[in-house]
Order: C-alpha cells, then sequence, then structure tokens
C-alpha cells in the first residue's frame, strides 16, 4: 500500500504543479457550459413580425391587440405596420423581419359571419427553431379567439391538461450534467491519459519497476491517482456549474451525497475506459489525435445535447453501452430532478462495474517496453 501512495502522491503532485494543465482540463467544459448553455434552449425574444392589414375593422382591431399584448408580455416579437403583402413578403426574405402575418380583406365581416375566416402567416423557414416559434405564437393567439366568450357547460370536446413535474428547465441547467460527465473526461485524458503515455515513452515507469513496487501496485497506483485528478475535476464544475446554473441542490446534504457517488464511480469508470484504451499505446501523438474523436463518439450519443430516443437505432447501442450516458442520466437525476438514490442506483451499478471490468482487463495487458 505505501508503495502504491508513493506512486499516487508522485502523480498528484506533478499535477499540481502545472496549474495551467488543471485549467486546461476544467475550460473546454466550463466554456461549453455558459456558450451552449445560453446559446441554445432559450425562448424566442425580440423576433419582427410585419402585419399587412387589408381589413381595418373590429376583428382585425382584436387581432392586433393580442399582437400587442405579446409583444408587452412575453416579448416573443414585436410587430411593424406594412402597407402591402408584396413588400412584406421581400422584407421576410432577404431578412428585415422575421415573419409576417396578413390579414385579408373582409376577415372581420366573416369573423362575424362564421364563414371560416382566414389570415396568412409568412415566415422563413430556413431557420426552423425562429419560424416554429413564431408559428405556435400566432396559433395560440387564434385558439384564444376561437374559444367561446362563454362556455358551455358540457364540454362537447375532449381537452388535455398538461402538468409539469419540474418548474422551468433552462438549457443551461439540462447541459450541467454533461458538462460535469465531460469535465471529468477531459481530466482523465489529459491528466491521466496523455501523461501517462508521456512517462512510458520516457521510461519513467520502466524505472519504477527497477524497483521493488511491483506491476500491480504501478497500475493501481496510476489509476488510483487518475480517478483523484477526476474527482478534484468533478466537484468543481459541479459547485461552480451549479451557481452558473442556479441550481442549489449543492447545499442539500443527501443531495451532495448522491452527487459525490455519482462523481467516484464515474471517475472510476472514464479511468478504467482511458487506461485500457492506452495501456498498449507508445506515441505519445495517439492520445492527443484521438481526443476529438473520443469526445465525438462518446459525449454526443449520451444524451447530455439531446434525448438518446432521437437518435438513429446504431448510435442508439453505442449510447447504450456508453459510460457517459450513465453519467449524465445519473447527473440529470440528482441535479434537475431530485429523484434520490433509487433513481441513479442503476447507473452507479454500471459505472463501478465497467470501471472494473475495464482495470481487470488492462491490468494483464500493461507491460514492460525496455
Amino acid at each position: 500500500m505505501k508503495r502504491m501512495m508513493a506512486i499516487v502522491e508522485r502523480e498528484m503532485r506533478k499535477f499540481f504543479r502545472s496549474p495551467a494543465l488543471m485549467m486546461v482540463s476544467m475550460t473546454l467544459p466550463l466554456v461549453q457550459l455558459i456558450i451552449l448553455g445560453n446559446a441554445f434552449g432559450g425562448k424566442i425574444r425580440g423576433a419582427r413580425m410585419g402585419v399587412v392589414d387589408y381589413d381595418g375593422g373590429s376583428q382585425a382591431l382584436k387581432l392586433k391587440e393580442g399582437f400587442n399584448a405579446i409583444a408587452a408580455n412575453i416579448r416573443t416579437f414585436t410587430t411593424t405596420p406594412y402597407e402591402n403583402e408584396q413588400q412584406a413578403r421581400v422584407d421576410v426574405r432577404t431578412g428585415k423581419i422575421d415573419g409576417a402575418v396578413i390579414i385579408p380583406r373582409q376577415y372581420s365581416r366573416r369573423v362575424l359571419a362564421g364563414d371560416s375566416p382566414q389570415i396568412g402567416l409568412v415566415v422563413d423557414n430556413s431557420d426552423q427553431t425562429l419560424s416554429s416559434s413564431l408559428e405556435a405564437e400566432v396559433q395560440s393567439l387564434v385558439d384564444s379567439l376561437n374559444a367561446p366568450a362563454i362556455q358551455a357547460k358540457v364540454v362537447p370536446q375532449i381537452t388535455l391538461e398538461t402538468v409539469e413535474l419540474y418548474p422551468y428547465v433552462e438549457y443551461m441547467k439540462y447541459l450541467l450534467a454533461g458538462s460535469v460527465a465531460l469535465a471529468m473526461y477531459v481530466a482523465v485524458m489529459i491528466g491521466g491519459g496523455m501523461l501517462y503515455i508521456d512517462d512510458k515513452a520516457r521510461g519513467v515507469h520502466e524505472g519504477y519497476l527497477v524497483t521493488p513496487i511491483t506491476r500491480l501496485e504501478l497500475v493501481l497506483g496510476l489509476n488510483l491517482a487518475g480517478t483523484i485528478k477526476a474527482v478534484l475535476s468533478g466537484i468543481s464544475l459541479t459547485v461552480i456549474g451549479s451557481l452558473l446554473a442556479g441550481l442549489g441542490v449543492i447545499f442539500n446534504p443527501m443531495s451532495a451525497l448522491l452527487l459525490m457517488a455519482m462523481i467516484v464511480c464515474t471517475s472510476i469508470a472514464f479511468n478504467g475506459m482511458m487506461f485500457l484504451m492506452m495501456v498498449r499505446v507508445e506515441d505519445p501523438l495517439v492520445p492527443r489525435a484521438m481526443f476529438g474523436v473520443l469526445n465525438t463518439l462518446l459525449f454526443f450519443p449520451s444524451g447530455a445535447i439531446s434525448p438518446i430516443s432521437g437518435l438513429p437505432k446504431w448510435l442508439q447501442a453505442i449510447a447504450h453501452v456508453d459510460p457517459f450516458t450513465y453519467a449524465v442520466h445519473g447527473f440529470k437525476a440528482v441535479l434537475i430532478k431530485d429523484g434520490g438514490f433509487t433513481a441513479i442506483r442503476l447507473d452507479l451499478l454500471f459505472l463501478l462495474a465497467f470501471g472494473a471490468g475495464t482495470l481487470a482487463i488492462a491490468t494483464p495487458l500493461f507491460k514492460r517496453t525496455l
């Protein structure tokens, strides 16, 4: 044990003597959380909507009052009056405005007569997110106008009432679980995989093996040091990310304990996976070349960015054996859903089994290089 801990001490001293290395392992996930968390998933605000009113009647005025209410309250779009449809279409096409509502002639008369009134909506559907938001808001306004002023005592139609279990989840909160897992992966990749190959290329490991240190002690020492580095990275980003996202779950003792369990098990899984991939690698350039490929292959199918159910079958198969998937699911269950131990027990079990299995396979593959 003393010999193994000596290896751990040497690895940690080397890690802490390179503050730039520590910062690099934190920068990518933190920048990704801040930039992507604010760039995606937010509600549309301040879009520009043109209004062409060929009618000018009371019902057209009511419709425009609804647009003004949207602009004043939820602020999805602001409106600009237009004289004709042709100019509005040109401005939508050139990007001066984002959409245009066309109120046709005789609109008010057809509303009052119940004669299938229609309005038109011109959108730039090259941007699906923006156009879908505009369509949804205008459709919501139309539905409210279609609702009868006096509701019938017996409702003749089936209605749907949606119950949301959690308050509005901003995309930064949704992305936090993936960012924590990514920070730990980067720490293992840089502080474990790359340093491991560099030390092996310089003959450091061979120097260990001419001492009484056994091969098993060396392997366990290197993996324990890598796990500690990943744990420190995971704790740091969990705290910083939770504060940035406005999550107070880290101040709940039980949740903090569950998060710590997830961080430790994820560190074990990632470190075992990395050691298995690097145990026979000799060229120091290999882990650097593999970094981007592994990041794409493991991170994006994990459900950190979008749901796994939206992936094709072959990519779902990768997700089912990807430790990132279980890490992301577990962190979301604690950080966002407050699911307790029941929600993460299978994730913990898989991560521990994955880490132990990869380490058991990698240990016999470790060999002398000189």
